[in-house]
């Protein structure tokens, strides 16, 4: 049946023609865009995950900025470790050297004195953006590593790099050495050195209460060969009362010696004989033992100010000295430059990982270009065809008009 009022053909012709012309905006969309989801219309699911991890890769941009910023701090505080540590050997060499009595230790003594003042140079200097790390004003800083997202929500996770004391600033001396059996006291009687012959050497060091009260945070190190063992004084030691503290010291040190293992070293602890350590060495080579005190104002090379080699027994003291400041600033280095390393193999990391999540991201939302524009002839010819078939419809109404000529 044919109506001149309601035409089949031309509705149905219409409606392919908007369905023609819907895919075809939206495929010429995703050509000018390049994205196959540009809008959360488009697929609401894919756009909010897409959009989370596009927030994430600006997150991890700021993070790398971080890391390279850290990796650059640490490396001017390795920098300047590296060069202390070059300098402390120069002035262990003028040490060995003042060890010969036929020599001057007052021009010796005066040019250690300006290798300090270098040291100082250095240290001072050793600064990124206004941040030393060398120069004992920090303790440990924080550097932005990386941000964690689970079901909770996201956080921030930091790489912790402990800051060195390189300064030699705010030593105070306490005399706090003494020894029955000759070792050799220095002056000030803040550093000894005890020499242990074998088979049977014996010596003794003795902990004074000190001229001046101790503090929390005052520390005895001593090095046995070449190995190191300490005590620092706790808050809990000083409540105890100064009197206290020598025995304390003694036994926390006893302790730590046994634990490095010597072989043949024997070091005895007799509390009627309060804060005295007696050693015995039963080994078969010589061992030299050597004590150094740092109040807990000092820097980390505060002795240095107390080295002294004009005479004979100061720079037998300095050269068991000068062992420990050389070690102080060899691991100071060596603790910056993991600490570097481990801060640039995060950030190569984060680069990857900011590459895969824009890969990501790219598979989720990314128009397929080839699979687009094969789209589009085809949906170009369909509009033609359908606009020809609406065409057609539209004239069938024409065709009645015959009927009644």
């Amino acid at each position: 049946m044919s109506s001149i009022l309601t035409n089949t053909s031309a509705m149905v012709a219409l409606q392919t023609m908007k369905s023609i012309n819907s895919n075809l905006n939206k495929t010429q969309a995703e050509i000018s865009t390049g994205k196959s989801v540009a809008t959360a219309r488009d697929n609401s699911a894919v756009w909010a995950i897409a959009k989370t991890m596009e927030s994430d890769v600006k997150g991890f941009k700021g993070i790398s900025d971080s890391l390279a910023l850290g990796s650059s701090t640490i490396e001017v505080a390795r920098q300047a470790s590296e060069t202390v540590t070059d300098l402390l050997t120069e002035i262990k060499g003028k040490i060995v050297a003042a060890q010969e009595d036929n020599v001057d230790r007052g021009k010796i003594q005066t040019d250690i004195e300006a290798l300090r003042d270098q040291i100082n140079s250095v240290v001072g200097a050793a600064q990124y953006n206004g941040l030393n790390l060398v120069d004992g004003t920090q303790s440990t800083v924080d550097i932005l590593a990386s941000l964690d997202r689970d079901s909770t929500g996201v956080s921030a996770s930091s790489i912790t790099v402990t800051a060195q004391d390189l300064s030699t600033g705010g030593y105070v001396a306490n005399d706090v050495f003494a020894s029955s059996t000759g070792g050799t006291i220095s002056t000030d009687a803040d550093t000894f050195v005890l020499t242990l012959d074998q088979g049977g050497g014996t010596d003794d060091i003795e902990f004074q209460d000190g001229t001046n009260a101790w503090a929390a945070g005052d520390k005895i190190t001593m090095r046995i060969g070449d190995k190191t063992a300490s005590y620092t004084v706790s808050a809990d030691d000083v409540d105890s009362g100064a009197n206290a503290i020598p025995d304390l010291i003694a036994v926390g040190l006893k302790n730590s010696i046994d634990a490095l293992g010597i072989e043949g070293l024997t070091v005895d602890y007799d509390s009627g004989s309060p804060g005295t350590l007696a050693f015995t060495n039963d080994g078969t080579q010589d061992l030299s033992v050597s004590g150094q005190y740092r109040n807990a104002g000092s820097g980390g090379l505060g002795a240095l100010s107390t080295i002294d080699v004009s005479t004979a027994s100061g720079a037998a003291t300095a050269l068991a000295n000068i062992e420990d400041m050389e070690q102080t600033a060899i691991d100071a280095a060596a603790s910056f430059g993991s600490a570097q390393t481990r801060i640039d193999t995060q950030a190569n990391f984060v680069g990857k990982l900011t590459d895969a999540l824009k890969a990501g991201i790219g598979s989720m939302v990314d128009a397929d270009m080839e699979e687009t524009s094969a789209r589009l002839q085809a949906l170009q010819v369909q509009q033609q065809l359908a606009t020809q078939s609406l065409s057609i419809a539209n004239q069938a109404p024409q065709n009645i008009l015959s009927l009644f000529r």
